[in-house]
Order: structure tokens, then C-alpha cells, then sequence
């Protein structure tokens, strides 16, 4: 791990006990380890690291599909497999979403964002493409734009439940099943059911 992303990661850390406003820098290198000279070859402030932490969210939510998600599978079967990975690493790193979004939020850096979703979007759109190619999807669909919107409501729709209600398993389904099957029909596969 490089200097950079072990600030990074101390900072995530710091963030989660003491929160953004009472975190200071000194308290980040103490967590990483390093001198707070380190801190400022990499960072101007502590809320310039956000955008470091929300691209590594993004690398790792990124990570996990092009791991989990089965070329083989039908394309709604693989739109499934991306629902649930969203949701689940929403789940498992709620704290992490919920400092990224609030300091980004209390930021300059919030343009960086489709920066920093980039390759996330890459992804979608290819993803889209070839299902729009192999007729799986409409063919009025156009890839890029609706790769944007398609990664918004998924990722909204485990915010929502994750970040603000903290809804049980059976809700977690519900949500999950119920976004699929919105997606599906307005790539206009019809019903995934």
C-alpha cells in the first residue's frame, strides 16, 4: 500500500471514531503512522483525502462485479448478480459511504465525482453495449447515458436503505428485487421475474 492510500485508509479510520469536523490531521498520522509533513506531500487538507476514499469505494465496488458477475450468465442474470453486489457492499461499508458522501458534500471536491466514477461508468456501458448488441436490451438504449442512470438508482436505492433506514433482510430483498425489476424494464427486457 502506498503512502498515499495508507493516509488514506488511517484517515477512514479517524473519520469513523472522531468524526470529520473533530478529526484533525495530526490525529490521521498518528493512525498512519507517518510524519504530518507525509500528510501534506499528499494532501492539502484532511478533507482532500474524500476523493481518495470515495475512488477506492469505487475501485472496490468495480472490483467485486468484474469478480462476481458471470460472463456466461443471461444478461439478467448478471444485472441480478450486479444488484446484489451493490447492495451488499453498501451494506458491509456503510460508514465508509456515509464519511465519503458528507465530506465530498462539505467540499470543492464534490466535482471530482464523475471523475472519480469513471471507470464505474466504463463498466455499465460496455456492460449495456454488448446486451444491446446481442438484442437483450432496447435498442433505443444509449449505454453511456443510461450507465449513469443505471448505476444512480441502484446505488441510491442501497443508500436509501442502508445509509438512512437501516432496514432489515426482508426489505434488503425487496428493495433488491424490486430495483432489478425496474431496471429490466427500462432496458426494455420486460419482466426479469
Amino acid at each position: 500500500m502506498t503512502k498515499k492510500y495508507q493516509i488514506a485508509s488511517a484517515a477512514v479510520k479517524v473519520f469513523q471514531e472522531k468524526g470529520i469536523e473533530n478529526t484533525k490531521v495530526s490525529d490521521i498520522v498518528k493512525e498512519a503512522g507517518v510524519a504530518q509533513g507525509t500528510f501534506y506531500l499528499y494532501y492539502p487538507s484532511k478533507l482532500s483525502v474524500m476523493p481518495v476514499i470515495a475512488e477506492e469505494m469505487v475501485m472496490k465496488m468495480l472490483g467485486e462485479i468484474e469478480r462476481q458477475v458471470p460472463g456466461k450468465a443471461t444478461f439478467a442474470e448478471q444485472l441480478e448478480q450486479v444488484v446484489n453486489i451493490v447492495f451488499k457492499l453498501t451494506s458491509e461499508y456503510r460508514d465508509v459511504f456515509a464519511l465519503v458522501y458528507a465530506g465530498l458534500a462539505s467540499t470543492k471536491y464534490l466535482q471530482s465525482w464523475e471523475t472519480i466514477y469513471a471507470p464505474y461508468y466504463d463498466w455499465m456501458s460496455e456492460f449495456l453495449s454488448k446486451a444491446k448488441a446481442s438484442g437483450n436490451i432496447s435498442e433505443l438504449i444509449h449505454p453511456e447515458q443510461s450507465a449513469v442512470l443505471l448505476i444512480g438508482l441502484i446505488e441510491s436505492a442501497a443508500e436509501q436503505l442502508y445509509l438512512y433506514s437501516h432496514a432489515g433482510d426482508q426489505a434488503a430483498e425487496l428493495k433488491k428485487k424490486e430495483v432489478t425489476e425496474f431496471a429490466a424494464r427500462a432496458l426494455g427486457m420486460g419482466s426479469c421475474k
